[in-house]
């Protein structure tokens, strides 16, 4: 099929905005608002004219631009940083990283020799900063992440569909950062500075959480707390129905703590899925940031296949997930409490490769 033009999708973001911002009361109604911007950032990420949102292809910087025009929407602070065409940088909400796929490992080249061939040569994070106003916390932060990209569009065809759209990984996490920013600037102002991050290339290296770090909007040792977000459109039987779940909840206190305002959170049911070390989250935790992944993955048959659709995702269970982390979240951003490893819960440095 055609490419999709940038201009016909990027209005959605400020429609979802608008639909939150004019709403009146979050508290009044929260749950038709929110379901409907929920729907509408997932109708965006995850559908076919995104051909995938490829790591590292225009369909990823679509993405981007997208989250970009939902946090400028919201009059959020830019955190990123761009180049013009004459070569003079700006701040954005866009964060362009540059990538060398020539030291990229031969697993890895193997599994992009399977999609479409495309220029490869950079990767795209969207960041927004909601400051704190707290004389003595807005100077901490609390960053909220997660990955928008996925695996993108196939050479050729599996079963009649090339397509990867990635609605549960990780457009549902994505999409609840989206509206945990919504929830956030539309409300009281944050007693600490709230980070939102959008990492582009999770799937093919972690480029983007690399480049964030490489470059941080505000000093690593600020972050008090890293929450990513990912796969959380499927409930997971595993645990009890409402119930998401915390990679590593044992290694450190914030998942048992956030569980005590409020927040449906039990320890992961998979620890032999080794779940910790396989978002962006685990290279925060390694810069000792404490940093873990809200989920509710169930091991359904769609990972990483190209019926992971939109038609799979429960959009009831997605929104009552997001609604049931505002709160939790907001007492996160207004507490002076700070959450810290338990003993040997910090996981070590990077293996080499």
């Amino acid at each position: 099929m055609p490419r999709c033009s940038l201009f016909r999708f990027v209005p959605v973001a400020l429609v979802a905005a608008s639909i939150w911002i004019g709403s009146g009361s979050a508290a009044a109604q929260a749950t038709p608002t929110l379901e409907r911007t929920v729907r509408a950032d997932m109708d965006f990420l995850a559908t076919d004219e995104m051909h995938g949102r490829g790591s590292l292809t225009r369909d990823e910087h679509l993405a981007a631009v997208y989250c970009a025009s939902v946090f400028e929407g919201l009059g959020l602070k830019p955190a990123g940083d761009a180049t013009d065409i004459n070569g003079s940088s700006h701040v954005s909400y866009i964060q362009r990283i540059p990538v060398d796929l020539s030291k990229m490992s031969e697993r890895g080249r193997q599994r992009l020799a399977k999609f479409e061939d495309t220029p490869r040569t950079e990767t795209w994070n969207a960041i927004a900063i909601l400051p704190g106003t707290d004389a003595k916390l807005k100077d901490q932060a609390v960053l909220l992440t997660a990955h928008l990209d996925h695996l993108g569009e196939l050479r050729e065809p599996l079963n009649g569909d090339a397509i990867y759209n990635g609605a549960d990984d990780d457009a549902s996490g994505t999409t609840a950062v989206l509206n945990l920013a919504r929830y956030l600037a539309t409300g009281k102002p944050p007693k600490r500075t709230v980070v939102f991050a959008l990492f582009g290339s999770e799937e093919m290296g972690g480029y983007g959480a690399r480049g964030f770090l490489d470059k941080p909007p505000v000093p690593l040792s600020s972050i008090v707390a890293n929450l990513e977000f990912e796969m959380i459109g499927r409930p997971d039987s595993s645990v009890p129905a409402g119930t998401l779940w915390l990679t590593g909840y044992e290694r450190s206190s914030l998942g048992p703590e956030l569980a005590k305002h409020g927040a449906h959170l039990v320890n992961d049911p998979h620890p032999s899925e080794h779940f910790f070390e396989r978002s962006d989250n685990i290279q925060l935790a390694r810069e000792g940031t404490i940093a873990h992944t809200v989920s509710s993955f169930g091991l359904h048959k769609d990972y990483h296949q190209v019926s992971d659709e939109l038609k799979t995702i429960d959009f009831t269970h997605m929104t009552a997930a997001i609604a049931s982390m505002e709160k939790p979240v907001r007492w996160l951003v207004d507490t002076d409490w700070k959450p810290a490893w338990n003993p040997g819960g910090k996981p070590g440095p990077e293996p080499a490769r």
